[in-house]
């Protein structure tokens, strides 16, 4: 009898081989530097000076690093944190339980972007809602009070939060529309609300509708809008806004005149930014080489950090910083006294130096002392 496959009598030579998806991309979680209190997450105390792999999972989608504790988000949408968390609970696990490895923070798999201040965070989920935990001392969390919370909270009720950035004692956001809001500590001016009034619930900075990015340094702020022009404002101290000069900003204010700018990094009192040309560009206070230029001259303006035009992402802590290539190689340079640049010493370094040989990074988080990346 002959056999037939849909009118095929001849089935010789026919490959009937079925396609196998691709295997999903694997997403490593790395730490390194300063590990008081198990801010690394690698289950211990212990400082290291090159990346260590944080378990063996291979499904993290984005982490950031805070001044005493980190937070990272899964692929399938769950939230983990890990190191201090003192009597704030910063942690948002319900508790002021310090932990050395990740702990999930509740059992909601709807997580989609989260940032880490000094001492709380704030995190975004897939429903455009905003949360925030942690300490609350001038109203840094958004919730109209300055309560501690151990656990999120959700920030009023709209569905319309696109990102957000946790500073050092004040919180800024962007929504779906462009509009950006500000609250917290104001003392400086850097809420941008053109004033230098404290409050503790999102208040929109300016009308404009075109806001693209936002970065809560340590007492200044920074953007970028859609017409790729960079603004900065708060404390001018050291020439963290980029400006020419120290002077203190309660507005954005705009840095420069040119519309390339991509990617921006606002931390401590100094600034990084990667242009659409792939050139990277550095201003602020320079003490520990921070700016990558070679030295430890302080910059009120944007200086560019080499000639090289293949810079991707970059990423600031406190006194160091590191940035991503399109190559997928990673670089630090600044502060290194706790091992935090990931290059296997204790030496500070004002220029760019690699780390590792790796070639598939592809996220990269800085705290105050420590360090974390995806790859």
């Amino acid at each position: 009898m002959a056999f037939t496959l849909s009118g095929i009598s001849d089935i010789t030579g026919l490959n009937l081989t079925t396609t196998q998806p691709a295997p999903p991309p694997e997403f490593y979680l790395w730490s390194w530097g300063n590990n008081g209190i198990g801010r690394l997450g690698l289950g211990n105390t212990t400082y290291y000076s090159s990346p260590k792999q944080i378990g063996s999972l291979t499904t993290w989608s984005t982490v950031a690093g805070g001044g005493f504790h980190s937070a990272a988000i899964k692929t399938d949408g769950t939230m983990w944190s890990w190191g201090a968390n003192y009597s704030n609970g910063r942690l948002g696990l319900g508790n002021t339980t310090s932990v050395s490895s990740p702990v999930q923070i509740g059992a909601l798999t709807t997580w989609s972007t989260v940032s880490t201040g000094e001492n709380h965070s704030a995190a975004i989920k897939t429903d455009g809602t905003l949360w925030a935990w942690g300490a609350n001392g001038y109203g840094r969390l958004g919730l109209g009070d300055t309560a501690n919370r151990n656990s999120p909270v959700q920030v009023g009720a709209l569905t319309t939060w696109l990102i957000v950035s946790a500073g050092y004692t004040h919180s800024s956001a962007i929504k779906t529309d462009g509009t950006m809001w500000a609250w917290g500590q104001n003392l400086d001016g850097r809420l941008g609300l053109n004033n230098t009034t404290t409050v503790s619930s999102p208040v929109q900075v300016g009308a404009l509708t075109t806001w693209s990015n936002v970065f809560s340094g340590q007492r200044h702020c920074a953007a970028i809008k859609t017409d790729g022009t960079i603004w900065a404002w708060g404390q001018g101290l050291h020439g963290a806004l980029g400006l020419g000069d120290i002077d203190n900003r309660s507005s954005p204010v705009q840095i420069g005149a040119l519309t390339t700018w991509l990617k921006l990094s606002a931390s401590g009192y100094h600034s990084s930014a990667i242009k659409t040309d792939g050139t990277m560009w550095a201003w602020g206070r320079n003490d520990n080489g921070q700016l990558g230029l070679g030295n430890i001259t302080y910059r009120s303006s944007p200086v560019q950090i080499g000639a090289l035009t293949t810079w991707l992402n970059i990423a600031g802590g406190y006194t160091h910083r590191a940035a991503i290539k399109t190559d997928g190689t990673m670089w630090a340079w600044g502060n290194n006294l706790d091992g935090q640049l990931g290059i296997g010493d204790t030496t500070k370094r004002s220029s760019p130096v690699q780390v590792g040989a790796l070639t598939n990074w592809s996220k990269v988080a800085l705290g105050r002392f420590h360090s974390m990346a995806i790859g």
